[in-house]
């Protein structure tokens, strides 16, 4: 079932260069605003820095030349303006260089989402596609990942390389053995700051299990649908045990992670003074000397510590800059990793209304991806099945024997390992998978309420609404009396978890709405997978009524474990060992006396009133 595609088999190598030209295309093709305040950013935050280099050795001069105070208080104030209007720039170049940062990363958070919407449905149950997309998602979460911080490394580049090159051509005068100490301790006070930040990369992965463990734990605690098992089984103190325990965990890892940190500044400490000492007793000697003047040694005192920060901050913005390159890859490959279905390269597949639909499962056999070395069991062996154009379909059978996954065939879900599905004789592999898809309403086992209005759940769409088509959909699903006695009526919000006002409809009361949903969609093709499993066989038998009435005319695949809720279907398929053991009406499979006839009647047993003695 997951046979790789070509694309698959060439997987790309990025490389951390290409993952930066991956986001300057990306900025230059939707935000190129974001690249020029980089840019400016970095050269405003030079020009600060090199302007208060100059702001205490210029007054010191102009107190040793005993100029006069309008001259010393000129001097004063033009720094003051200066630094004042750089920093008001650089504030406003930051400030507003945000929302484009913001943007961007939204935008390739939209590609991602995309991409996880769409992708071919067997790729959310592989382990390697899922893995890429919880890195991508880690990637793209906050301001403080490599999506948005990039540009601040980026602007880190211009800034520190530019600095470097003004501050090295400020020390021109200095003993090449200070600049050589300079670069020396700057360069291994990095690389002890860089082992611990590496292994702090390296441990990544076992902070984030254990405060996925810590979280777990907490969230569950505050989960009020477990609020009653926790009461009723006593399993607070079991709970306090392992957030204690998971905490204790968690501490130990901060312990040796913060002893590497304390190492580190301290190495870089001891490494500071040296390099101050060895360059404060070489200019005192330029001093006394007469060299220098004190403004001097103090504008060359500050640049040697500054040529350190620059030196220090390129290689910083080296190791960064890899270490984003390598998350900006976990994006690269999931939005690059290959489909396995047809999508928009596939032929187009337009509804033609009146049209009549043949779906065809000509010598199918079908298994689920194994474990490890074990292959899984094959769940269909060359099973062939044709459902025509407006015939009711059941398909019943115990749990296990295959009645969703021949749904999920039937849906374009999975594709065959042997043998094809044809729509009107054509193998639907050669369509749009998305067109094919628009061809089928379902409602399955789990299905989906949006954290949205009624409306919006009825025509799953948030922006164009057809409200008159709604109301009728939900007047045939038998809810209108329900929706419009409430307050908001078809504006009234589901899912309290979202909205505190929301209204919690019944198991009955959702099922209606689903009707509603299917309808709105209006398909050729309904697929109606145990839908109602959760409800009373009563209420199911009712609610699978309600679908046959108002499905009429289009085909339907009604799939049930409750073998009486579809006997009003023109054929009944009873699954078992992966084959059609036995098809017919009801009347006719009751008839036979086989299989059917004997679940039916271990069925019935259970629904049966007991007399009183």
């Amino acid at each position: 079932m997951f046979r790789k595609t070509k694309k698959e088999e060439k997987r790309k190598k990025y490389g951390v260069l290409g993952n930066a030209l991956f986001m300057l295309r990306e900025a230059k093709e939707n935000l190129p605003s974001v690249i020029w305040f980089a840019v400016l950013d970095g050269l405003i935050a030079v020009a600060v820095s090199v302007i208060e280099l100059y702001v205490a050795p210029s007054i010191l001069k102009e107190l040793e030349t005993h100029g006069t105070l309008s001259g010393l208080l000129y001097t004063i104030l033009f720094f003051t303006v200066s630094i004042t209007t750089a920093s008001a720039v650089q504030a406003y170049v930051r400030q507003n260089m945000r929302f484009g940062r913001i943007e961007l990363r939204d935008h390739i958070v939209t590609q991602v989402r995309y991409k996880m919407s769409t992708s071919s449905y067997p790729l959310r149950e592989r382990q390697e596609f899922i893995n890429l997309l919880a890195k991508a998602h880690d990637a793209l979460n906050d301001n403080n990942k490599a999506s948005e911080a990039i540009w601040t490394t980026f602007t880190g580049f211009v800034q520190n390389i530019l600095g470097f090159a003004i501050y090295l051509y400020l020390l021109k005068r200095v003993d090449p053995v200070v600049i050589l100490v300079t670069v020396t301790t700057a360069v291994l006070g990095y690389l002890v700051n860089y082992g611990a930040n590496e292994w702090n990369y390296r441990h990544r992965e076992e902070e984030e299990e254990i405060c996925k463990c810590v979280m777990y734990v907490q969230d569950e605690a505050q989960n009020r649908y477990l609020a009653k098992d926790i009461r009723i089984f006593g399993m607070r103190e079991w709970l306090c045990g392992l957030h204690e325990k998971y905490m204790r965990l968690y501490l130990d890892f901060c312990g040796r992670r913060e002893r590497r940190y304390f190492a580190a500044d301290l190495t870089d400490l001891i490494l500071g003074i040296l390099r101050n000492g060895i360059a404060y007793f070489y200019l005192l000697y330029m001093v006394l000397g007469g060299k220098i003047g004190a403004a001097q040694f103090l504008l060359y005192f500050a640049a040697v510590s500054g040529f350190t920060t620059w030196i220090s901050g390129i290689m910083e913005n080296v190791s960064t800059l890899h270490r984003q390159g390598l998350e900006l890859e976990a994006v690269r490959e999931f939005l690059d990793y290959g489909e396995l279905f047809c999508m928009e390269e596939g032929i187009p597949l337009r509804q033609e209304p009146g049209k009549a639909y043949t779906i065809e499962l000509r010598d199918v056999s079908f298994r689920y991806s194994g474990s490890g070395t074990e292959p899984s069991k094959e769940v269909f062996s060359h099973l062939d099945l044709t459902i025509c154009p407006g015939e009711k379909l059941a398909v019943v059978g115990l749990n296990g024997a295959g009645k969703t996954t021949l749904v999920k065939l039937i849906c374009g879900f999975y594709d065959p390992d042997e043998g094809e599905v044809l729509l009107n004789g054509v193998n639907i592999k050669v369509y749009n998978r998305r067109d094919y898809y628009r061809l089928i309403s379902g409602v399955f086992q789990e299905f989906s309420v949006i954290a949205s209005t009624i409306a919006v759940n009825v025509a799953q769409d948030a922006r164009k609404i057809d409200m008159e088509k709604v109301i009728d959909c939900v007047e045939k699903a038998g809810l209108k009396k329900k929706i419009e006695s409430l307050p908001g009526k078809y504006g009234t919000k589901l899912d309290r978890y979202v909205f505190p006002e929301a209204v919690e409809l019944s198991g009955g009361e959702l099922q209606r709405l689903m009707i509603a949903r299917l309808l709105y969609k209006d398909s050729p093709i309904v697929v109606l997978d145990e839908p109602t499993a959760a409800l009373d066989p009563i209420a199911e038998s009712d609610i699978y009524q309600k679908y046959n009435e108002l499905t009429e005319g289009k085909s339907a695949i009604f799939i049930s474990h409750r073998l009486a809720s579809t006997r009003f279907c023109d054929r009944i398929l009873l699954i078992e060992d992966g084959r059609i053991a036995e098809e017919g009406t009801h009347e006719e499979l009751l008839a036979n006396g086989k299989r059917y006839m004997e679940l039916f009647e271990m069925q019935s047993r259970y629904y049966q009133e007991t007399k009183p003695c």
